[in-house]
């Protein structure tokens, strides 16, 4: 090599060095968004624990919402002072019951970015959770002893529990047997005034939307599912999946949240 080669050569190793090259300074990732998942009616935390683990081991922080089950105004005052705790973006996701939960206590809320709703309830104002089950609904059955024990049963507002054979042949109607029994057997029960609460405005209106859709949902048809989805302009995902989809299809359920929030980049 010639001296003038020589010299030049060194020279860009020197600018190499001092400047670090192309790549010594990549434009840093946005921090990844906090997600909020709320359990509705007949579940609790645990069912979302094959999503935890998953969005965990892609690095997201992940709060599980306690939902009270006791009257859509105070689940949704409860997730609305939650919800204060948590610092930056949030994508707020909820399954069945707890969907109409999110709609009303992400409202105004800054931090929600994204809403997921998973075989969810998306209520317009005014509408309450038992005028949007559909006519083909499991549990729009004209005898609801059918579907569900009363507890207690001269109550004016009792606790309802979802029959065994309904919760297996109805609910979890993807999952083993066995499995669907004892969900059935550690089911928590919704007070009934819940389901008959009408919806504040929506927060869907202000914030964008995705909606997973269980084509074999027995207790939310797809039919219902869509239609909430259309009125909520939300981004649609179809799973071939009962009304336990966190449970019997938590893979396809993370995929959904996490292109929630990867639309926030």
């Amino acid at each position: 090599m010639t001296t003038l080669a020589l010299g030049v050569a060194t020279a860009a190793g020197l600018v190499a060095l001092t400047t670090g090259g192309a790549d010594a300074h990549p434009t840093p990732r946005k921090p990844k968004p906090t997600v909020v998942l709320v359990h509705g009616a007949w579940a609790d935390s645990s069912s979302w624990d094959g999503v935890v683990g998953r969005l965990q081991s892609d690095g997201y922080e992940v709060d599980v919402f306690p939902t009270p089950l006791r009257s859509l105004t105070d689940d949704a005052a409860y997730l609305r002072v939650y919800l204060t705790a948590i610092s930056g973006p949030i994508v707020l996701v909820g399954h069945s019951y707890g969907g109409a939960v999110i709609t009303d206590a992400a409202t105004g809320n800054g931090n929600v970015k994204e809403l997921v709703y998973i075989d969810a309830f998306a209520p317009d104002e005014g509408q309450a959770v038992n005028q949007l089950v559909g006519a083909t609904s499991v549990v729009a059955n004209p005898d609801p002893t059918k579907v569900f024990s009363f507890v207690p049963a001269t109550s004016p507002n009792p606790d309802l529990y979802v029959l065994p054979s309904v919760f297996v042949s109805s609910v979890a109607n993807d999952l083993p047997a066995r499995q669907a029994r004892v969900l059935a057997a550690t089911q928590r029960p919704i007070a009934a005034d819940a389901l008959k609460t009408a919806s504040t405005t929506p927060a869907w209106r202000s914030i964008p939307s995705w909606y997973e859709v269980g084509t074999i949902d027995k207790v939310i048809p797809p039919e219902a599912q869509l239609a909430m989805a259309a009125t909520a302009h939300s981004h649609v995902v179809k799973v071939r999946s009962s009304h336990l989809p966190m449970i019997s299809q938590p893979k396809a359920v993370t995929r959904t949240i996490e292109a929630a929030a990867a639309s926030l980049d």
